[in-house]
């Protein structure tokens, strides 16, 4: 970074510093592409982007690629449903591995953060994916609960390089650093506390729950049952002894605020290489069933970018978002806007003037979203 963030600054998150920060942020393209359908047309699609991206042979040939799956919510209390595609959609798993396997991938790790907190296959074919399939596409295939310890025998400890808005460094599972390259899969639609998540709120699930739970215990938690609220979302739990403690826990306790901060510490902590945002079928007003009101939305579209703010940006744009917006602003009904908290330290920019669009125009794809989350939580 050009500069040394004060702490103010960083509590700030984006206030006075987003301007500067916004003219020294990484810029990076964005591609857009037209499909509607989860068909034979996706992996060509994918490729192309990937080649007007300027291509991922140096992101993953020879290399391990870390794949993270968005599967949203706790399967034990929410039921699966078919009508409501709020999860990654397993055909677009099946092509983006095919395609980093095509690309020379030596290995891939599929990982995701889920309840139970085991490592059985079975546990990720009930999210639909076809995991024979996906094993066979031509490297090795690796799949990783990273809900607690995992397949290791410790944590990794990974440091956030800016300090931290939240935590100056969080306790991951091994998956997240034992990986050259690491690859999120979102989808595109909005958030209840986060206005919209794309390939930098996925992050936010990064956190064990054995040890960012909120039945954690004093020195976490192997088999974990509760999600990260107590700790994450309202910081009335902390992590277990051991784990890294909050740089100040006399900051706010609304998850509004806390929410963005610790997404953008977990993407500063493990950088994002490359996002794959996922809009062929998608919901608004919420992350989830459990937001009443959500409606199914078909945007028809694929987007994916290197930078995640960049990627976000553009994304929240093609929503019919401003992506600068403050909160109070829509979508960001909330919550702070986590694109510019990411900006104001230097992990990407914000600004469209700067972002190079392949394929499609934002004008050109361009869906609307809506008012953002306004409904009501179950």
């Amino acid at each position: 970074m050009a500069e040394q963030i004060s702490r103010r600054a960083l509590l700030a998150g984006a206030g006075a510093l987003t301007l500067q920060a916004a003219r020294e942020a990484p810029a990076a393209p964005v591609a857009i592409a037209r499909q509607r359908e989860y068909d034979r047309n996706l992996l060509p699609a994918l490729k192309k982007m990937m080649d007007q991206l300027g291509g991922i042979g140096k992101l993953v040939k020879g290399k391990t690629v870390a794949l993270k799956l968005n599967l949203t919510g706790n399967i034990t209390r929410f039921p699966i449903r078919a009508d409501m595609p709020y999860r990654t959609e397993p055909a677009t798993v099946l092509a983006v591995a095919t395609l980093l396997s095509n690309a020379g991938a030596r290995r891939i790790r599929i990982i995701e953060t889920f309840f139970p907190a085991r490592q059985e296959l079975a546990l990720w074919a009930r999210y639909g994916l076809d995991v024979e399939a996906i094993g066979n596409v031509g490297c090795k295939v690796e799949w990783e609960n990273a809900q607690n310890m995992g397949q290791a025998k410790k944590y990794t400890r990974m440091k956030v390089p800016t300090g931290g808005y939240i935590f100056p460094a969080y306790d991951l599972n091994h998956s997240f650093a034992d990986c050259d390259t690491f690859v999120s899969m979102s989808m595109l639609k909005n958030h209840w506390i986060a206005g919209v998540t794309m390939s930098l709120k996925n992050s936010f699930g990064n956190t064990p729950c054995s040890l960012y739970g909120g039945d954690n215990g004093p020195d976490g938690n192997e088999d974990p049952k509760q999600e990260r609220g107590p700790v994450c979302h309202n910081g009335a739990r902390t992590p277990p002894k051991g784990v890294p403690q909050e740089l100040d826990p006399t900051t706010s306790r609304d998850a509004g605020y806390r929410v963005p901060r610790i997404v953008t510490d977990l993407v500063a902590a493990r950088p994002v290489d490359l996002g794959i945002v996922d809009g062929v079928v998608s919901i608004r007003g919420g992350e989830g069933e459990w937001n009443k009101g959500t409606q199914i939305i078909k945007p028809g579209l694929m987007l994916a970018g290197k930078n995640p703010v960049c990627l976000d940006a553009v994304c929240t744009a093609v929503m019919g978002y401003d992506p600068r917006a403050k909160r109070g602003e829509k979508p960001f009904v909330r919550g702070d806007n986590t694109m510019t908290l990411a900006e104001a330290v230097g992990i990407g920019t914000t600004d469209l003037k700067r972002i190079g669009v392949r394929g499609l125009s934002i004008k050109e794809a361009l869906h609307d979203f809506g008012p953002g989350p306004i409904g009501t939580t179950i």
